[in-house]
C-alpha cells in the first residue's frame, strides 16, 4: 500500500483559539471513517519532501458528523508551528485507521468509572461522555480535569451542557466533575496534583465517592510524569494495572 493510501487529506471547518497555548478544532468525516471513544486520529502536514505526524484524541462522539480535536501547543514544537496557523478551509491529512485501546468497554465489570486527566489528557474522556452506552454501564461517572490555572480549564461549559445532551441528558445526575488547579487557587477548585489528592483522599471527599478495588475503574491520561505518578499511587494503595488476560482496576494512556 502506498503512503497516499494510507490517509485522506480533509478540510479544516473550524479552528477555535481559548489562548495562546490551547485550541480546538474540527475537520471533516470520511463516510467510511470509524473509531471507538477513547481512541487516537494520526494527524499530519506536507512538510517539505515529507510528512510531519502527530497523535490526536477524538474530543467528539463515535456518531459525530466531524472530527474534533484538542491540541495544547508546545513551544518550538514542529506540529504546534503547523497547528497555529491553522484557519478554516486549510487542509489537513488523517490517516485512514484510528488507533488506541483505552476504552472503557475494555474493563470486564466495576460501578464506578474514574476519569483522570491533566492539560490535554481529556480530549478522550469528553468523547467517551457522549457515548450512552457508557452511562447505562456504570452507575457513576467521575471526571477530573488537572490544569495549571483556572483559564485552562475550557472544557466546564462544555461538562455542563451534558445535562442537555439529546442522548445522555436522561443520565446526566450519574456525572461528577471535579475540576483542579495546581498554580492558582481561588478557593473554588480543589487544589492539588492527581497523585496527591488521592492519597489524601481529597479527591474522594470531592467526587463524593468512596475508592474502591471492587467497585471503582481508573482511567489516567495526561502527561507522562502525571500518568506514572497517579498509577504508582494508585498502585502502592494495592490496585492493579487491567490486561486482557488479568483483570485489574486501572488503564491508562499519556496525553499527546
Amino acid at each position: 500500500m502506498s503512503l497516499q493510501e494510507k490517509f485522506t487529506e480533509e478540510t479544516v471547518l473550524w479552528v477555535k483559539r481559548h489562548s495562546p497555548k490551547l485550541m480546538t478544532f474540527a475537520i471533516t468525516r470520511p463516510e467510511s471513517y470509524r473509531f471507538a471513544a477513547g481512541q487516537f486520529a494520526r494527524l499530519g502536514f506536507r512538510e517539505g519532501a515529507g510528512y510531519i505526524w502527530r497523535a490526536y484524541s477524538f474530543t467528539s462522539a463515535e456518531y459525530a458528523d466531524t472530527l474534533e480535536f484538542f491540541a495544547v501547543l508546545i513551544e518550538d514544537g514542529a506540529m504546534s508551528a503547523n497547528l497555529a496557523n491553522l484557519q478554516a478551509n486549510d487542509k489537513i491529512l488523517l490517516d485512514k485507521t484510528a488507533q488506541g485501546f483505552f476504552l472503557p468497554q475494555r474493563f470486564p465489570d466495576g460501578r464506578d468509572l474514574i476519569m483522570l486527566s491533566t492539560g490535554s489528557g481529556i480530549a478522550p474522556f469528553l468523547s467517551i461522555l457522549q457515548q450512552p452506552e457508557i452511562w447505562q454501564r456504570f452507575e457513576t461517572l467521575a471526571l477530573a480535569h488537572c490544569v495549571s490555572y483556572n483559564n485552562d480549564l475550557i472544557f466546564n461549559q462544555q461538562i455542563s451542557d451534558l445535562a442537555e445532551h439529546p442522548l445522555i441528558g436522561e443520565f446526566a445526575h450519574k456525572l461528577r466533575f471535579v475540576p483542579m488547579t495546581t498554580r492558582e487557587n481561588d478557593g473554588d477548585n480543589l487544589h492539588f496534583r492527581l497523585p496527591e489528592s488521592i492519597q489524601n483522599h481529597a479527591l474522594e471527599q470531592a467526587f463524593n465517592l468512596q475508592f474502591t478495588r471492587e467497585h471503582s475503574r481508573f482511567m489516567i491520561c495526561g502527561n507522562p510524569a502525571m500518568v506514572q505518578d497517579t498509577f504508582q499511587t494508585l498502585l502502592n494503595l494495592g490496585y492493579a494495572m487491567h490486561r486482557n488476560k488479568v483483570a485489574g482496576q486501572i488503564m491508562m494512556e499519556n496525553g499527546f
